[in-house]
């Protein structure tokens, strides 16, 4: 009995280990793609993290790495930065536009290897402006104009995608729904985007696709080349894939958190209203060491994101004026001129940048500063009109007692002090009440208080 104990156990034992080394063998068969998502304007903290999300589907020998992007666009140097990953990268790299690759994303898109869209997605309008959507001038906008329509083009020549409509996209500011730019639908008013045709052939994108699920069906077989002329052929079924979704790190999103205009500008108002508390409340602590943390985190966002220098010089401005005027009052001019200054410098801030500060944002913070530097003049306005109590001049309009009669000096108590006095016409009998009319030395020139009725 126990001998056939010991054989089921070996069994057993031996059905197990079948299993893993079974399992084992379909996950090494199983093709790995590594999923990034790509949600939001591109920084520099978006572009590090693509850069260690390909890095890693590199490293793992995965058979594609795919980027979800919905982008609204951001800093040009970041955007270089990421087509240059991607191009030079040792796997494919797919970009999936769902729902909007505005902008910088638009560059992205092209330098894929493989494009796609979801539906009701938008690529296009990726004409170079200043921070808000303003206009820039228009001789600077001519050369970075040039020069992105140049790079658009190549980047479609590159992966034989339609040159014309990449131009257009930053020309003409043209944008393409997913039909559109696959050339399945017309394009209105393709002549005046300088098309060839109002279907797009060859299409500014490869692929449609409802999911991520129906565009791993639609990548299987297909054959990319890379950078290296190595050429690889997707295979994304038959075995089902294993997708390694690769998110970002706290680090990361900490950072691409604060690479924020509005986020950067409240930074740097918290540590202006911190530091000045502290100056003026001097050993508080909290608001000190509160403004000087959002000060350096602001610094570094401002940086990031490329701020213009004489948006942070009004705004340093418009805080040293502040200062002065708790210092050294001026019954408001120096609280108007560092007002006007934060305005100006709210609005100059990310002027040349494709970032902008919402106006309710600055509206609010301007508001604030504005009433609390009201309040600050306002006080010392009254302090100044206010009668002084204390010291000599504060004697003057108090009530005395006589205590020798005034013909017309004599001695008078006030304030359980006894002073000489004088009074300057009649005389002026003991225990009568005078009033303090003014103060000469060690002497008080008094006159009889008039009689109330």
């Amino acid at each position: 009995m126990l001998k056939h104990a010991h054989l089921v156990f070996i069994f057993v034992i031996l059905v197990i280990l079948l299993a893993v080394l079974a399992t084992a063998s379909v996950s090494a068969a199983a093709p790995l793609v590594v999923v990034l998502d790509f949600d939001g304007a591109v920084t520099p903290p978006l572009a590090d993290y693509l850069d260690r999300g390909i890095t890693k589907a590199e490293e793992d020998d995965a058979q594609a790495c795919i980027i979800t992007m919905d982008t609204p666009g951001g800093l040009l140097s970041s955007t270089e930065d990421i087509v240059k990953r991607i191009t030079g990268a040792e796997v494919p790299v797919v970009v999936y536009v769902d729902p909007w690759a505005g902008s910088a994303g638009t560059f992205i898109t092209l330098a894929a290897h493989v494009a796609a869209m979801a539906p009701g997605s938008v690529i296009g309008a990726a004409s170079p402006v200043a921070g808000g959507g303003e206009e820039i001038s228009e001789t600077m906008k001519k050369k970075v104009t040039e020069h992105a329509a140049a790079w658009a083009e190549q980047l479609a020549r590159d992966r034989g995608r339609n040159e014309q409509a990449a131009i257009a996209a930053v020309v003409e500011a043209a944008s393409y729904s997913k039909d559109e730019a696959l050339g399945l639908d017309r394009i209105e008013h393709w002549e005046a985007l300088g098309l060839d045709s109002p279907i797009l052939d060859p299409p500014l994108v490869d692929l449609g696709a409802d999911s991520l699920a129906q565009l791993l069906e639609k990548l299987d077989g297909r054959e990319v080349t890379l950078q290296s002329g190595k050429v690889v052929t997707l295979q994304t079924q038959n075995p089902v894939p294993v997708i390694d979704y690769v998110d970002m790190t706290t680090i990361e999103r900490f950072l691409f958190a604060i690479s924020d205009s509005n986020i950067a500008y409240i930074l740097l108002s918290i540590a202006t209203l911190g530091i000045m508390i502290e100056l003026f409340h001097p050993g508080l602590i909290l608001p000190g060491v509160t403004g000087g943390i959002c000060l350096f985190l602001s610094i570094y966002s401002l940086d990031m994101l490329e701020a213009n220098y004489a948006g942070v010089l009004l705004m340093v401005l418009a805080f040293g004026l502040f200062v002065a005027e708790f210092f050294t009052p001026t019954f408001g001019l120096l609280t108007a001129g560092g007002i006007i200054s934060l305005v100006l410098g709210s609005f100059i801030l990310f002027s040349g940048t494709p970032f902008s500060i919402d106006p309710k944002l600055i509206a609010g913070v301007v508001s604030i500063f504005s009433a609390i530097f009201i309040f600050v003049v306002a006080a010392v306005i009254r302090a100044h009109r206010r009668r002084i109590t204390t010291g000599r001049e504060g004697l003057v309009g108090q009530t005395a007692i006589v205590q020798t009669a005034l013909d017309p000096k004599g001695t008078v108590l006030i304030r359980g002090e006894r002073w000489n006095a004088w009074v300057e016409n009649g005389t002026i009998e003991r225990g009568e009440e005078v009033i303090v009319t003014k103060v000469e030395r060690l002497k008080l020139k008094v006159a009889k208080e008039p009689k109330r009725r």
